[in-house]
């Protein structure tokens, strides 16, 4: 059983960029994904949902992005060697990647909904993180442009109704990162007493 220090792991934890090439095992992530769902949700509405890429279904994932990243610019289309060796190397650090997940939800139209979804899931995403430190494992959370492509949504399976929230990039640490500190919380913080 593993016992959690809530307040060190708050500190301790890093975002990864390196992984290890050992998958985490399914009833881990099951567990880590589980933690991370008794986040704050209004009215219960729990509207977090998550697409587990892993061992070859990160290929079709991968080609999707290469295909966004296309579409929108961010990788040229013509067949020229420096352009191929681009999209190689992307692949190729993508799918050393164990796991990814996309998180996403159902737009709601009302946008206070719509905001209280998306910090729920915010708070979803950071227990998931917490807990998976806690195991050894390591996540980097990501936005990024292709999740904003419809294609490349409807390429994996979503429609114009749902929403990428984030992708988390999932695996046993390669190397982790030392503690940069942050900002005296004074600098952040107003007190209105009056």
């Amino acid at each position: 059983m593993i016992i959690i220090d809530i307040l060190k792991t708050i500190k301790a934890r890093r975002s990864i960029h390196t992984f290890k090439e050992q998958e985490v095992d399914a009833t881990i992530l099951k567990e880590i994904f589980t933690y991370g769902s008794y986040a704050p949700t209004h009215y219960m509405k729990e509207p977090w949902n998550i697409k587990l890429y892993q061992e070859k279904g990160r290929y079709a994932f991968v080609n999707a992005i290469i295909s966004s990243y296309q579409r929108i610019g961010m990788i040229k289309t013509d067949e020229s060697v420096k352009t191929l060796k681009m999209i190689d190397s992307m692949k190729n650090f993508l799918l050393q990647i164990p796991h990814h997940a996309v998180i996403y939800f159902e737009k709601d139209d009302n946008p206070v909904r719509y905001e209280e979804d998306y910090a729920s899931i915010s708070a979803f995403i950071q227990n998931a993180q917490l807990a998976a430190w806690e195991y050894g494992v390591g996540m980097l959370w990501t936005i990024t442009p292709y999740m904003h492509d419809p294609e490349f949504a409807s390429e994996i399976g979503l429609n114009e109704t749902m929403k990428i929230a984030a992708v988390m990039q999932i695996g046993y640490p390669k190397k982790v990162s030392h503690d940069k500190g942050r900002t005296a919380i004074e600098e952040k913080l107003e007190i209105i007493i009056e």
